[in-house]
């Protein structure tokens, strides 16, 4: 069999692979601490499954329109409205069957094969992936220690094929939240390269009141006309199993995406799709307690980190930490090799930096409850010392 180079050339989710490990190990009866995996804890709120039930009772669940329910483009855009300041109207919506398959289809229709699409990192290990599908040529740009955008080096890392310039705020691995300066110092290298800005917002509604995520559209009018916002259920309203999301923009890239979708994928997840109309009508009160409890948490595994003297990008929002392991590592030396230790010796799965292009970082997710994060806190640090003192 002779499989496609394209299929040959993505690699695997070291994020997957180090979560499927862990659960094999725990089902072998190993008492395996997993903050692998950025998933909520929490079960998705009771107006979404009331909602889902409703649907699946009314016997109406059918095909959808590829862009999704009126209903819901309806209700997303007067979401968009009030959360991003710029008006949108359903043309400028399409339902997806998650985030990621709406960053899929924006970056589907928008890039030719050997279009350059630059990437800050740290960066969500899919980013690149996902631009290798279509074709695309992923430039990966390294940020500054902080876990902030390095401006210059975006204008070193152009050229004449670079189409765009996909950002993430609150950020996957760092929690870190793009400040207004750094998006107006984007927004002018778009308007003078003629970019496209891709925004994964995914992770709006999770920050914690330090600093407010920003998308781009809130900037200046102008840039909606250059600006694809990714967002969906998962993180917001815990809703990962029902795999639903959106892409808003211009008109007709909306309507490329739509056409686009409907030959791969047909129509979004209609049960999915009531269930999400029902928590964006109006917020449920158990959004608000979860950003809380991921507040709690972050400060804990914050506190943690510093006692064991390890720095890392203050976490804004999001439910991830990224601390930087350079002073327990060897000159270039990666954290591979102590991830795959504290797995197999400590019983703690956490996700190697070299997954985010950063390698001398690691990942963890305080998406679990602060018992299990005191744990891993406790397992880090005594697997630490052990590593020191056997050096």
């Amino acid at each position: 069999m002779r499989l496609s180079d394209r299929a040959r050339g993505l690699s695997d989710s070291i994020t997957l692979a180090l979560a499927a490990r862990a659960k094999e190990l725990k089902a072998g009866g190993r008492p395996i601490v997993d903050l692998t995996l950025g998933e909520p804890d929490f079960p998705a709120p009771p107006a979404a499954r009331e909602a889902a039930k409703r649907r699946i009772d009314s016997g109406d669940v059918r095909y959808t329109p590829a862009a999704g329910l009126p209903s819901l483009r309806e209700t997303l855009a007067r979401h968009l409205t009030q959360t991003r300041g710029v008006r949108y109207g359903p043309a400028e919506v399409c339902v997806c069957h998650s985030g990621k398959h709406a960053l899929s289809g924006a970056l589907g229709a928008l890039l030719e094969p050997g279009d350059e699409l630059l990437i800050p990192l740290p960066a969500w290990v899919s980013y690149v992936e996902i631009a290798r599908v279509w074709g695309a040529v992923p430039v990966c740009v390294e940020g500054r220690s902080d876990g902030s955008l390095d401006l210059a080096a975006l204008e070193r890392a152009l050229t004449p094929r670079t189409r765009g310039l996909l950002l993430n705020s609150p950020c996957n691995p760092t929690g870190t939240i793009l400040s207004e300066a750094e998006l107006a110092g984007v927004a002018e290298l778009a308007r003078r390269r003629d970019l496209w800005i891709l925004s994964d917002e995914i992770y709006r509604r999770l920050s914690y009141g330090e600093r407010r995520p920003v998308s781009p559209v809130e900037l200046a009018p102008d840039l909606a006309a250059r600006t694809v916002i990714i967002d969906g259920a998962s993180k917001t309203f815990a809703m990962t199993g029902y795999r639903i999301g959106f892409a808003a923009g211009p008109a007709d890239l909306i309507g490329a995406i739509a056409r686009l979708h409907s030959q791969l994928t047909g129509s979004p997840n209609a049960v999915s799709q009531a269930a999400y109309q029902a928590v964006l009508e109006q917020e449920p009160p158990e959004v608000e307690a979860m950003v809380q409890a991921y507040r709690r948490r972050r400060d804990l595994v914050v506190r943690g980190l510093g006692r064991l003297g390890l720095s890392a990008p203050f976490p804004y929002g999001a439910f991830y930490a990224f601390p930087d392991l350079s002073p327990l590592l060897a000159p270039g030396e990666s954290a591979d090799a102590l991830c795959r230790e504290l797995l197999e010796r400590a019983d703690l799965a956490l996700v190697p930096g070299s997954a985010f292009g950063a390698p001398r970082h690691l990942r963890l997710s305080y998406a679990t409850s602060e018992a299990v994060l005191e744990e891993a806190l406790a397992r880090l640090e005594r697997h630490l010392a052990a590593r020191h003192s056997s050096r």
